[in-house]
This record gives C-alpha cells, structure tokens and sequence, in this order.
C-alpha cells in the first residue's frame, strides 16, 4: 500500500520516476505543481527542460487560429473564443477591464462532453503496467501528459490512487485509460480490486467496474485491465477497442490482447 504520485507538473520529463520518488523518499502520496517539479529536480531528475516538440506547438498553433476550439470549458462566454473567459450571462463578470496583462499559458484545452468521444489511439498516451515479481509482491504504475488543450492546472484520473491504477499483493491490480475526467469520478481500479478481493474472477471485475460508469455516461470512452495475483488477466473497455500486452517469465515475448467494446454479456480474459 505505498504510494507515490506527482500531478500538474511541468518542465520535468520523467513523470512515474517523479512519482516512485515520493513513494520512496516522503512520507506524502501526492505533490503537485511547480513544487512537484521542484522536488523531482532536487531529488536528481532532469529539469527544467522545455517539453514542447515542433509538433506539440504546430498543434497548439492551429487551435489558436480555430479560436481555441474545441476545449473543456463549459458554460462560459465566449463561448468561440479564446478568453478571457467569465460564466455565460454574469453580468458582473464583465467589466471594462480588457485583461490586457492575462496571461493565457501554453498549456490549454479540449471539450469533453458526456457525448464526446474524444479519446482514441491517435490522441492520447496514457501508459499503466502491472508487476507480479517472484515472490507475489504487485506494483502498478500510470503516466500520461493528460489531455490535449487541457485548462492549465487540469489533474486527471492519472495520478489519483485507485482510479487509473491501484494494486494490492492480496488480491491483484488494474490500469486504466481513457476519459480520465470521468472515470475517476468511480475509482475504476480500486473497484476492480475490491471486487476482485470479494471472489469476482478479473474478466468479470474488469466489466463491472466499466459497466458502473457506462449506466451513468453511457457514451464515454475509457478502459481498464485486471491482473489476479495468480496471473490471471482480462480487460474490459468501452467506446473503442482495447489493447493490453501481457509478458510472463514462461513467455519467449509480448502477446497482445484485443478487447472488444464492453456489452452486458461479454468481456475478455485470459489464464497464463
């Protein structure tokens, strides 16, 4: 039950080593911010670095032209535009004051509506793995950059224990993926364990945990992966298809396993 975990950090690359660094080293389980990177620099990590790439600032340029659109904010005037923003018909939020020192950053946002399926192979880059070593001890882990456009400050379901990944030498572990927003709002993976802890097998963890969120955003789009502490694998996902990798010591490579989009009836699993 040690955990580590950094969120809203910037200029630092290494993000899960950042976090294994305050699972290690403090006794907190979450840091955030310009102090996360500070502390990540301090503890021997590379920084500050400029994470920006030719692609990443093409991509933020284009939205700018398109107005700063699509992004996540909801509600607010304007709503074509690209701020300052205030909410939609407060008249008291608009004053004469222009904001001409506002400061808009470079880290900006995406829209995610419960309808918005955003999130697919080509636009995100979450990673989580889970361990077994050779006497059963378990670690998961998850890094992501998030959202695109995301509204600075913006934690997602990353680095949130039992919501992209948790893990439990007991039981078993889970990783996650997909509309972070939503989905930690259910601790997808602590409801994995626990259900498998309560004698569900992992194939009918993986699709209950996804099926809770369904019911309420019948239209999101995310994944998760359940791990037993015998090996036993499956995974569940629903509004795309869904790949996992899976290596044991028996194995002479990766083997990868296609998940087909949750239904009441079926899910996917596998015994190594």
């Amino acid at each position: 039950m040690e955990v580590g975990a950094v969120a809203a950090m910037r200029y630092v690359k290494d993000g899960i080593k950042a976090a294994k660094l305050v699972m290690k080293h403090t006794q907190h389980t979450l840091i955030v911010g310009e102090q996360a990177s500070v502390f990540a620099i301090s503890m021997g990590l590379s920084g500050p670095s400029n994470l920006s790439s030719a692609e990443s600032i093409e991509k933020w340029i284009k939205w700018k032209e398109n107005s700063c659109r699509p992004n996540f904010r909801k509600n607010v005037s304007p709503a074509n535009g690209c701020g300052p923003y205030h909410p939609q018909n407060d008249a008291s939020a608009i004053t004469e004051n222009k904001c001409e020192n506002f400061i808009y950053g470079g880290d900006l946002s995406i829209n995610i509506k419960s309808d918005f399926s955003h999130f697919d192979r080509q636009n995100h880059d979450t990673i989580s793995m889970a361990v077994i070593d050779k006497v059963g001890r378990i670690a998961v882990g998850t890094s992501t950059n998030g959202a695109t456009f995301k509204i600075p400050g913006r934690v997602g379901d990353g680095p949130i224990a039992g919501s992209s990944a948790y893990a439990d030498d007991e039981v078993g572990a889970c990783g996650a993926t997909g509309d972070g927003d939503i989905m930690m709002r259910f601790l997808p993976c602590y409801q994995v364990v626990e259900s498998m802890r309560q004698g569900m097998e992992p194939k009918h963890a993986a699709v209950d945990a996804i099926s809770r969120i369904a019911r309420k955003y019948p239209n999101f789009v995310g994944a998760v992966f359940a791990l037993s502490k015998k090996g036993v694998h499956a995974g569940a996902c629903h509004g795309w298809t869904f790949q996992y990798s899976v290596r044991t010591k028996e194995m002479e490579d990766v083997e990868i396993f296609t998940v087909t989009p949750y239904t009441a009836t079926k899910a996917y699993g596998n015994k190594n």
